[in-house]
C-alpha cells in the first residue's frame, strides 16, 4: 500500500469514529433537550364516572420519578404506568408530575367528575 492510500484510509477511519461520537452525543443530548414527558391514556380529561374507583394509565419517558397527586408511583421498563385511584364525590383534580435526571419538570392535570351513585 502506498503512502497516499494509507493517508486516505487513516482519514476515513478518523472521520467514521468522529461521526459515531457526534451521532451518539446528539442521541444522548435529545433526552436533555426534550425533558420528561407524560402521556395519559385513561381517563380522559373531563370524564364523568359512576364508580369511585378508577384506573389511571399512561406512559412516562425520560423520567427519574413520577408522582400521582403527590404520591410516588412506578413505571415498568418501557415507562408504562397503571394506578388505581379513589374519587371523591363531585369534581376531582388528578395531578401527575415527573422530573428527569437533569431536574427538568413536567406536569399534567386531569379534571374528572364522580357522579352521585
Amino acid at each position: 500500500m502506498n503512502k497516499s492510500a494509507k493517508s486516505v484510509l487513516r482519514i476515513g477511519v478518523i472521520s467514521l469514529v468522529a461521526l459515531i461520537i457526534v451521532g451518539y452525543s446528539a442521541f444522548q443530548a435529545q433526552k436533555l433537550i426534550t425533558g420528561p414527558t407524560i402521556d395519559i391514556y385513561t381517563p380522559q380529561n373531563g370524564a364523568s364516572y359512576g364508580q369511585t374507583l378508577i384506573e389511571i394509565e399512561g406512559k412516562a419517558t425520560n423520567i427519574s420519578y413520577i408522582n400521582l397527586n403527590g404520591r410516588r408511583i412506578f413505571t415498568d421498563t418501557n415507562g408504562h404506568f397503571k394506578e388505581k385511584l379513589l374519587l371523591s364525590p363531585g369534581y376531582n383534580i388528578i395531578k401527575l408530575d415527573a422530573v428527569d435526571k437533569f431536574k427538568k419538570y413536567t406536569e399534567k392535570t386531569l379534571e374528572v367528575i364522580l357522579k352521585e351513585y
